[in-house]
């Protein structure tokens, strides 16, 4: 009459055995996995100072190994084998820093072994004053995805900025606070800036439209000034996370701030209306300036030279648009003077055409979310 009793209390006792076995199992396998690699982090702090670039690289054993060829990686704690090998982990860290962007040449300091962390860490030195900007991508040890290395850059004696690369980062730019800086900044933000403004379209079209009803220089100057003014303002405001808004708002605005400049030329040609073209300018700018920031913001902001990149990528922006007023304006200027019938023809076609492009992309962009 025991027996159903004692089968279900040898199932029990089985079934704890085997849950304490696979128990066991997992914590070994969790064990190995560990050793596999507990820490697959490297680290690269770099001091800059007026002359010279002081530094220190450190690496987990195992990666140290790995690419050194040598069977156990504890090794590599042993001073003796540590010395050995010291060249050729030199070479190996000289390349791989080289290629991130770290370049030479490197003179290497000391060599040491830190048993506590299963690290090794080695102490170098750049002669030479270092560069206004530098830009890096350092993965030291790529043959692990999951590998990641640390980059620290102190300025002026403080941590001035904190990067992580790994497999599949992109490039980060570090601008130094000095002259040297600001013109690395300068180099980088003003070529940008004018190129975002000659490869968009609805920008490029709004000043078209703005364009085509002409005047005197001094008049055209104004309306460019009032649309820097009014751009500049918000894409500070939103590069610098003050004030945001969002981008299914802001493409469909841009593409309706082109549809009101076409109509206000039409109305203008038939008397009806003054020439407000100062002021769209500078209020439509309001709404361009938050599609600079976006681009803007993916391009990268130095925090180190806030100030500096916003400056430059306006100028960058200004110096665009100068060049197209100056393009569009001295050939509409020549049109009109050749044949008055001719300016006038093509102010209009060309206010209907920022019409109906304006009108396409704001459909676009508000049904199609594009």
């Amino acid at each position: 009459m025991f027996e159903p009793g004692l089968r279900q209390f040898s199932l029990i006792a089985a079934t704890i055995k085997a849950a304490r076995w696979l128990s066991g199992l997992a914590l070994l396998l969790c064990a190995a996995a560990a050793w596999a690699h507990p820490s697959p982090f490297s680290y690269i702090d770099l001091e800059l100072h007026d002359n010279v670039i002081d530094g220190q690289v450190t690496f987990h054993i195992i990666d140290g190994a790995h690419d050194l060829g040598i069977a156990d990686p504890r090794q590599l704690l042993d001073p003796e084998v540590l010395r050995a090998h010291r060249p050729e982990i030199e070479q190996l860290l000289a390349a791989r820093m080289a290629q991130g962007g770290i370049e030479g040449p490197i003179e290497w300091c000391g060599v040491a072994s830190r048993p506590a962390d299963d690290a090794v860490r080695l102490a170098f030195g750049i002669a030479g004053k270092p560069p206004g900007s530098m830009t890096l991508d350092t993965d030291l040890f790529p043959y692990d995805p999951q590998h990641q290395t640390f980059v620290n850059i102190y300025d002026g004696g403080r941590l001035t900025q904190q990067w992580i690369f790994g497999q599949g980062s992109d490039p980060r730019t570090y601008y130094r606070g000095t002259s040297e800086g600001a013109l690395a900044v300068m180099g980088t933000f003003i070529p940008s800036g004018i190129h975002h403004i000659l490869i968009g379209p609805d920008h490029l079209l709004f000043l078209f439209g703005l364009l085509l009803l002409g005047g005197g220089w001094r008049k055209l100057v104004t309306i460019v000034t009032s649309f820097t003014i009014g751009h500049s303002i918000t894409l500070s405001l939103a590069a610098l996370d003050i004030v945001n808004a969002p981008a299914r708002l802001v493409e469909p605005a841009i593409a309706l701030s082109i549809v009101v400049v076409g109509v206000d030329n039409l109305l203008q040609r038939k008397g009806e209306g003054r020439d407000l073209r100062a002021y769209a300018a500078g209020a439509f700018g309001l709404i361009h300036g938050f599609g600079f920031a976006s681009v803007l913001k993916e391009f990268g902001l130095p925090q180190e030279a806030l100030g500096w990149s916003l400056f430059s990528f306006n100028v960058g922006v200004e110096l665009g648009q100068l060049a197209v007023v100056l393009v569009v304006a001295s050939l509409l200027a020549a049109i009109r003077h050749r044949s008055a019938k001719a300016g006038r023809a093509i102010a209009t076609g060309g206010s209907i055409v920022v019409i109906a492009a304006g009108a396409y992309w704001f459909a676009e962009r508000v049904f199609w979310g594009v």
